[in-house]
């Protein structure tokens, strides 16, 4: 294949060494005490059958906490507050940490059938955030911890087991009382100036319905797959097309590897989720637009519509983007901890060991980017036919499919594992969902709507917070072809420019009968900021003035059916290359230009009036449209109806 836009083919046998600058952090001449506050939230969560209990009851009082959920019930005591809090405290031994006043909880089961839990400290991402101390945290090595009757150990220790503290098993009626301690280990020195670290209790009930997805997926994986253990961490799936599939928060994805130690099973999406530019320049992942879509957990981002992600995600997963042009599993010299990453490099060469890179089940037939950067102005990404390249991440914008990381303890209950019945996990396989409302449901979730080869939709997200966003599986068709249009005279949408005009008229008249017109908002806001030339390349500014996200931009329009902007979720293509369609976006690129989804899921921008696109139509649906039947998969899609 000719090699174009100057992008390098890898070659397994090419490796080039790259000299590393070890970068020394300025310690501030101030040398205030350690400020470490550790909130202490106890979250539980326990299903006895085929749903998660939801939250039921927080009461609350000057003195102590008590938290129920389900069958569970966590007690911080009148003697125990809710806050850990270290300041002004100084590193000390452990015969100095045990005598520190203790934090005491007890778990309770209130149900009448036993329960198993596991107890972890994870960080509270949300307090992280609100402190806007995400690069000055304390290290966790810093930080001793005592759990009666274990002994004293640092809290980095338990990395791998996504810090567990405790597990146990309770019968009806029974508690359990936990004393914990926490304290700096001596010895650390200037070190932990001015650090932060804020972290929660977290407790999960345990469901033994089903079985473990780190032993399912790689039992079953039927004649088109096999497992491939040579790097000793990770059993990876392999093959041309093994049982592997699954189907979480209205997505279907692919299980990659196991980790042997820790069970946790690594996930990609099937199809692209959104295609983006990487960064403004810069080939680290850390600190990338990419890193923050697929992390960000406001409705704009990728983590913040995924259904309940902290009961089934590792959350501080390590994600391996090290430099490197070899397809050999590269050093851990950068490793990045987030809850979302992408696939690396060597996982993609891996999954198509004894076949072909053409015929491996990673070969979605689009284009996406990986974790791995080829050089310091370049990173990897897969093309449709299966073969890796190398582009500068602030010039392309190319498709994501999300990673994550399964915690051993999800089940499997349902399914598979083919594509037609894929696996469905414990708190994730709903089956009675008549009457619930649409406004409940999640990013991705399948929809009928619309009449003949046009009713199927996904859902966005809920943006405007009351309501359903969804827009059209794929771009609108006539008799089997896509139908193509112009965008307009100009790059400004608007319900009275061409495409405007057509989706807020013949549309509505021709492609959506009057028993489905009447669940549309009459009116939506339509966020028409520019990403490309002149301003950030940032997801964000399709929506806000700057990519922090602070303030919403004031180029809108205001229509009952709009299109998908640049970056949103659902804006990359769904099926391989040569069964897609090129279609708009609402998103100028510049005065003269606006951005479309090519139609192997890259995006670029076009003269509004010289090319003609698909059209993928969105519109917001009311508060009180309820789901009638269907659990929301591609073979049975939610059919709904407007309630009272």
């Amino acid at each position: 294949m000719k090699r174009f836009n100057n992008r390098k083919k890898i070659t397994k046998d090419k490796i080039e060494e790259y000299n590393f600058k070890e970068v020394a952090l300025t310690k501030m001449a101030k040398r205030q005490l350690l400020v470490t506050l550790f909130s202490i939230l106890g979250v539980t969560i326990i299903s006895l059958g085929s749903a998660y209990a939801v939250f039921t009851s927080v009461s609350k009082s000057a003195d102590y906490n008590v938290i129920k959920v389900g069958t569970l019930n966590i007690d911080f005591g009148a003697d125990s507050s809710n806050t850990i809090d270290l300041r002004g405290k100084y590193p000390m031994s452990d015969e100095e940490g045990v005598e520190l006043e203790p934090y005491v909880f007890t778990i309770t089961n209130t149900g009448t059938l036993t329960a198993d839990y596991e107890v972890f400290i994870q960080d509270d991402q949300n307090m992280i955030d609100e402190d806007n101390c995400s690069s000055n945290q304390l290290n966790k090595d810093y930080i001793r911890y005592k759990l009666d009757p274990a002994s004293p150990a640092n809290l980095s220790s338990i990395a791998e087991s996504n810090y567990k503290i405790a597990t146990g098993s309770l019968e009806a009626g029974g508690s359990v009382t936990y004393t914990l301690y926490v304290w700096i280990r001596e010895g650390v020195g200037n070190d932990v100036l001015n650090k932060h670290y804020h972290g929660k209790i977290v407790v999960n009930g345990v469901n033994t319905q089903g079985d473990p997805v780190s032993e399912v997926v790689l039992e079953n994986l039927g004649e088109n797959g096999s497992t491939y253990d040579g790097d000793g961490v990770d059993t990876f799936i392999t093959g041309t097309d093994p049982n592997n599939y699954i189907w979480y928060s209205g997505k279907l994805w692919r299980a990659v590897s196991v980790n042997k130690k820790a069970k946790t099973t690594k996930l990609v999406t099937q199809w692209n989720i959104s295609s983006i530019t990487y960064s403004s320049g810069s080939t680290d992942f850390e600190g990338s637009y990419m890193e923050d879509w697929l992390n960000d957990t406001s409705v704009d981002g990728f983590l913040g519509n995924l259904r309940d992600y902290e009961n089934f995600i590792v959350t501080d997963a390590k994600w391996n983007a090290t430099l490197t042009t070899s397809s050999s599993k590269p050093a851990e010299t950068t490793m990045v901890t987030d809850a979302v990453g992408l696939l690396n490099y060597y996982e993609y060469v891996t999954s198509y060991t004894g076949t072909t890179y053409s015929n491996g089940y990673l070969n979605n037939g689009l284009i996406w980017w990986t974790l791995t950067p080829y050089s310091s102005s370049s990173v990897l990404y897969v093309y449709y036919n299966g073969v890796a390249y190398n582009d500068s991440p602030s010039s392309f914008s190319y498709g994501v499919r999300p990673s994550i990381n399964l915690k051993s303890s999800v089940r499997i209950v349902d399914g598979d594992g083919t594509i037609d019945n894929p696996y469905r996990l414990n708190g994730d396989n709903d089956t009675n969902l008549s009457g619930a409302l649409l406004s409940s449901r999640y990013s991705g979730e399948y929809i009928k709507f619309g009449t003949d080869e046009n009713n199927l939709y996904r859902i966005v997200s809920h943006e405007n917070g009351t309501g359903t966003k969804i827009v059209s599986a794929e771009p609108l068709k006539s008799s089997g072809e896509f139908i193509t249009m112009n965008f307009g005279s100009n790059a400004t949408f608007s319900s009275t420019n061409t495409i405007g005009t057509f989706l807020n008229g013949e549309y509505l008249t021709s492609y959506v009968d009057s028993s489905y017109s009447s669940m549309i908002e009459d009116n939506t806001t339509w966020y028409l900021g520019t990403v490309g030339s002149g301003s950030s390349y940032s997801y964000k500014n399709a929506k806000y003035t700057d990519a922090s996200g602070t303030a919403i931009t004031s180029n809108i329009a205001e229509a009952k059916v709009g299109l998908l902007r640049f970056g949103e979720l659902m804006s990359g293509q769904f099926d391989r290359y040569g069964n897609n369609k090129t279609y708009w976006t609402l998103t100028p690129y510049s005065s003269s230009y606006v951005l479309y989804v090519y139609y192997y899921g890259s995006a670029n921008y076009t003269s509004p009036s010289s090319k003609s696109n698909g059209v993928r139509p969105s519109i917001n649906l009311k508060s009180n449209v309820q789901i009638i039947n269907g659990d929301g998969t591609l073979n049975s899609p939610f059919e709904i109806q407007l309630g009272s």
